[in-house]
């Protein structure tokens, strides 16, 4: 099957095309089906973002529609930057002044653990929505460390490869990462 993916950052587009790959389907970007739209992410939570993309996408484009909307949820600073990941310094997509204010207010804290967490949704021309959720536990580090990857990845060390997500290559990423959680469990869903 073919998904439109209902994002404009680049890294998370990849990696949808590498997990759909690995389902036996087919991902493709918003340029290739001549939609040209930003996001506003309104939703309270990433359940709802991850639906309004979806939703909106798969209107336009009249084709099956994936979208996740995913972040960061930081214990000890109450779930920050949660569905504000993206533009948690005040400007969207800036990864290096996130990470800037993220190390800021970490500061002196001990209590460093956190999680990446994943809403992913398929919306259906027939009118069929399906969700799913993963998360991936970890700590925040003291500062970076790799240069792969994208947003926080520099920052979230995975205890269990004792490696941060930018320290990872694709294929360590996409066994332990949030979204290849959330879309395993949407593959699921999908085969019944």
């Amino acid at each position: 099957m073919k998904f439109v993916v209902a994002t404009n950052n680049g890294g998370k587009l990849q990696e949808f095309r590498d997990i759909l790959k690995e389902f036996g389907h087919e991902a493709v970007s918003l340029k290739e089906v001549n939609i040209d739209t930003d996001f506003e992410e309104t939703g309270e939570t990433f359940r709802e973002n991850a639906y309004m993309k979806a939703g909106t996408i798969a209107k336009l484009s009249g084709l099956p529609t994936i979208a996740d909307d995913s972040g960061l949820m930081v214990e000890a600073l109450g779930g920050e930057p949660g569905v504000y990941s993206a533009r948690y310094c005040g400007r969207h997509g800036d990864d290096a002044a996130n990470n800037e204010k993220l190390l800021e207010k970490m500061k002196g804290n001990k209590e460093r653990r956190a999680k990446f967490v994943s809403a992913v949704c398929a919306v259906f021309p027939d009118g069929r929505v399906l969700q799913a959720e993963g998360e991936c536990p970890g700590e925040i580090l003291h500062e970076p460390k790799g240069n792969g990857g994208f947003g926080y990845d520099p920052l979230f060390y995975v205890p269990a490869l004792g490696k941060t997500f930018a320290q990872m290559d694709k294929t360590e990423k996409n066994m332990v990462s949030h979204r290849k959680k959330a879309l395993d469990k949407l593959k699921i869903l999908l085969s019944k």
